[in-house]
């Protein structure tokens, strides 16, 4: 009897070690803190999908760009000597335009509630540019304008990638065309300081930066292209079109 309870014991406390062992990991996606739990709980379901934080962050931070880039190139429009400056705005107030009526309709569809002025730093940049004049003024309309325009980009990106919501997807292709379109305008300005730009994400990194090593000054050798093989050589689509951005959307 002694040595048959010993088996059971000995039976049991291997079940209950492989058990706490396993727990973690078939737990591991409901428990709170995880990424899939934080995801789990800040999302509605709609009839578009899934609606996160970050989407309705994203929609906020649409409505947000509006509502100071817009009336920014409207100054520009109005106060810049150069027609470069001038052309940036135009795109600025026609691109908002359109993006802001996107948003304000994905937004009423989704029951997301949009504010109706721009933040504090936005407020403090309108502030800055119409406290500017001549040089000054284009300096900081093209760099301020163009530092908000990368800082969105990623964002849109991130969105665009992991939405799970059709509408906020469609939201996101139209914003990346509208945010790249007036990236490019920005820079055609001759204006943007990309030092400022580098060192100041450069502050932010925290991961070494990684790649080949730099130039030694000898030519490495040249690289194998990326060709087709195969007989089949029927392909109907085309490269992406340069250096214009195609801002025509359905």
């Amino acid at each position: 009897m002694r040595r048959v309870n010993g088996t059971a014991l000995i039976i049991a406390a291997l079940v209950a070690t492989v058990g706490a062992l396993a727990f973690p990991v078939w737990s591991y996606a409901d428990r709170s803190g995880t990424g899939q739990a934080n995801l789990a709980a800040s999302s509605v379901a709609t009839q578009w999908g899934p609606l996160s934080a970050t989407d309705r962050d994203f929609l906020v931070k649409v409505r947000l760009a509006g509502l100071w880039e817009l009336p920014a190139g409207q100054q520009a429009i109005e106060r810049a000597p150069s027609q470069a400056i001038r052309d940036a705005g135009d795109h600025l107030v026609v691109g908002h335009t359109d993006l802001d009526r996107r948003a304000r309709d994905v937004a009423a569809k989704l029951g997301v509630e949009l504010p109706n002025q721009a933040n504090e730093q936005q407020q403090g940049w309108l502030r800055e540019l119409s406290a500017a004049q001549g040089e000054e003024y284009e300096r900081k309309f093209a760099n301020l304008l163009r530092n908000a325009h990368g800082k969105v980009f990623a964002l849109v990106a991130q969105v665009r990638h992991t939405t799970r919501n059709t509408l906020i997807r469609q939201l996101a292709s139209d914003a990346n065309q509208t945010v790249l379109d007036h990236i490019t305008m920005l820079e055609a300005t001759g204006l943007v300081d990309f030092d400022a730009i580098a060192n100041e994400a450069a502050g932010r990194a925290t991961a070494s930066p990684s790649g080949p090593p730099p130039p030694n000054g000898n030519l490495p050798p040249a690289p194998t292209p990326v060709l087709p093989t195969g007989e089949d050589q029927s392909f109907t689509s085309r490269p992406v079109p340069g250096p214009a951005v195609n801002t025509n959307r359905p």
